[in-house]
């Protein structure tokens, strides 16, 4: 398996089935993903959906940084933090999901590319 990351062609040129290899990887971190995830799903109180509120987050936090550039997504990650603390302090913790969506759509409105598009990066 070794030999296979490293280079394919030369693991097949010495007779291993990097096909093979490749697949059996993927197998195997398949089994001991989904293995572990029965072990601690039950210890942890986890569903399939968990992750979804997160996920959307940090979209949103890539997309008001800009996508193709780290500080973009950095400050917008950060942005998006301060705005949701703001927002549960002065209005509403029910509302912080919806602050963090609306500020999406005002910058994009403004600036399409995100705060640091990769756009504006590659003319400096």
């Amino acid at each position: 398996m070794e030999a296979t990351a490293i280079s394919k062609r030369a693991a097949w040129i010495v007779g291993i089935p990097s096909k093979f290899m490749v697949m059996l990887a993927f197998g195997l971190s398949t089994a001991m993903g989904g293995l572990a995830g029965v072990i601690i799903a039950p210890i942890t109180m986890s569903s399939y959906d968990m992750g979804t509120m997160l996920g959307l987050k940090g979209f949103c936090a890539a997309m008001l940084g800009g996508l193709g550039s780290l500080w973009g997504a950095l400050i917008g990650g950060f942005l998006l933090g301060i705005l949701e603390a703001l927002g549960v302090g002065f209005v509403s913790s029910g509302l912080k999901d919806a602050a963090a969506f609306l500020l999406l759509l005002l910058i994009l409105y403004v600036r399409p590319g995100g705060i640091i598009s990769a756009a504006n990066i590659s003319r400096f």
